[in-house]
């Protein structure tokens, strides 16, 4: 989510003087937010937008690799740049194979890990997603929805993903594991998906996603 005069940069590093000082640096140009473990990470990154992140290898809870491998499994397709104290060839090759879009060594000049921020925040875009239900349109990049009317209903990723993977197979029927198998962690409880229906249901319209009885849920109209 780009601030009206910096990106947004979700920062990921366990070292405790290093995050706070690689934050410093880059709050010239950034608006930084730092997480300190990799569980932490995953959660912010599902859970809000960001132009780019910085990621440590070697993380708690979950270490750098295994937390950009479970960000794009999920969709996330945020420019990622790994900041690692590990920069042998083979490890670099390991890293953008996960996913990663750059990667830097330690120790790094400040200055040249901030002009690579800079040109993935600048040259990346989302290529646009816009599906219809029923009359109204959903921009998936924008997690907006907007009636024949020309009002605009604001999502939540995990709503404007959810209403984005039901509108682009608009015949299937879902059921609740497909869904959580989608867009959620598989220990997820079948009922999150209830809730987020329920959710968009309210924002939107209450005919806007179908319940298909003992099957699970369809694409609607919010004009049915």
């Amino acid at each position: 989510m780009t601030t009206a005069e910096r990106p947004s940069i979700l920062l990921i590093e366990d070292d405790a003087a290093l995050g706070p000082l690689i934050s410093e640096l880059l709050e010239q140009d950034f608006s930084v937010r730092l997480a300190v473990n990799g569980r932490d990470g995953l959660h912010l990154g599902l859970t809000q937008s960001w132009d780019a992140m910085v990621i440590d290898r070697g993380l708690p809870v979950m270490d750098g690799i295994s937390l950009i491998e479970a960000l794009r499994a999920k969709g996330i397709a945020t420019p990622i740049l790994i900041l690692t104290a590990l920069g042998a060839t083979d490890e670099k090759v390991r890293g953008l194979d996960a996913g990663a879009n750059d990667y830097m060594s330690k120790p790094f000049d400040a200055m040249e890990l901030a002009a690579r921020l800079r040109a993935l925040t600048r040259t990346y875009e989302l290529p646009p997603r816009t599906l219809g239900i029923g009359d109204w349109e959903l921009d998936a990049g924008a997690r907006a929805v907007r009636s024949v009317y020309g009002d605009v209903v604001t999502l939540t990723p995990k709503e404007a993903g959810l209403l984005e993977t039901l509108a682009s197979e608009p015949e299937r029927v879902f059921t609740r594991e497909d869904l959580i198998n989608a867009l959620f962690n598989p220990t997820d409880q079948p009922g999150v998906i209830d809730t987020y229906v329920h959710h968009l249901r309210r924002k939107i319209s209450k005919t806007a996603i179908r319940t298909v009885h003992g099957l699970g849920y369809q694409i609607g109209n919010p004009h049915d």
